[in-house]
């Protein structure tokens, strides 16, 4: 199980340098706010995610939670604030769940067809230590265009129990459209020949009356 080292924060306070501000709160821990290091949050949810148990350490009794929900900067993409879900011992937690589509699509190899990936998660419920960090979904029973995977479709790890929708559609294949080429318009030469005649009978037609006018 991973562990993350955690300090108790004075909100008043400003917080220590490399460090990122969070809190943790569960339905049975009150809200605490704590500080951790940037570096190894950085290396821990990049190997956790959001499914993933983390035990909290360094305030008090250990403590079992999941990242709930990480606060990006808008322009450089770093974490700047963490929510941590303290789970209640003894207790199933439903979460969500990336899923990674692996195998071979006939659809897609033989006809040519472009996978839809429906989703990229799916919901299940579990034992915080049988919660799995990502699940597969096998794309080759893919094998037309009518045809398609769904959360039954999922092998799931044993104590893990399915919470989305049995029949909710998680990809499937489309046809690949071709592209028409697009022609340009053929030019009529002999209708460009005679509006330009006409233009210069017409010209030549108010020289005519300027002459007879005497002008």
């Amino acid at each position: 199980m991973l562990t993350l080292e955690i300090k108790e924060r004075n909100t008043k306070e400003k917080g220590a340098e490399g460090s990122i501000p969070a809190v943790f709160y569960g339905p049975k821990e009150k809200s605490t706010s704590i500080s951790i290091s940037r570096k190894d949050f950085a290396k821990l949810w990049k190997e956790a995610g959001e499914s993933t148990v983390v035990t909290l350490s360094g305030a008090g009794d250990n403590k079992e939670a999941l990242i709930h929900e990480v606060d990006l900067d808008p322009l450089s993409y770093e974490p700047r604030h963490v929510d941590f879900y303290v789970m209640e011992k003894g207790k199933k937690v439903k979460v969500s769940v990336p899923v990674e589509f692996v195998g071979v699509s006939p659809a897609i190899k033989e006809l040519g067809g472009t996978l839809i990936k429906v989703t990229q998660d799916i919901e299940v419920e579990a034992m915080p230590k049988d919660l799995p960090q990502g699940l597969e979904v096998d794309i080759s029973k893919i094998v037309d265009f009518s045809s398609n995977v769904t959360a039954a479709d999922v092998a799931l790890p044993q104590g893990v129990e399915l919470v989305t929708a049995p029949g909710e559609v998680l990809a499937s294949a489309a046809e690949a459209k071709e592209e028409e080429e697009e022609t340009a318009p053929e030019v009529d030469l002999e209708s460009i020949e005679v509006e330009k005649k006409g233009k210069q009978e017409e010209g030549s037609g108010e020289e005519e009356k300027k002459e007879d006018s005497g002008e």
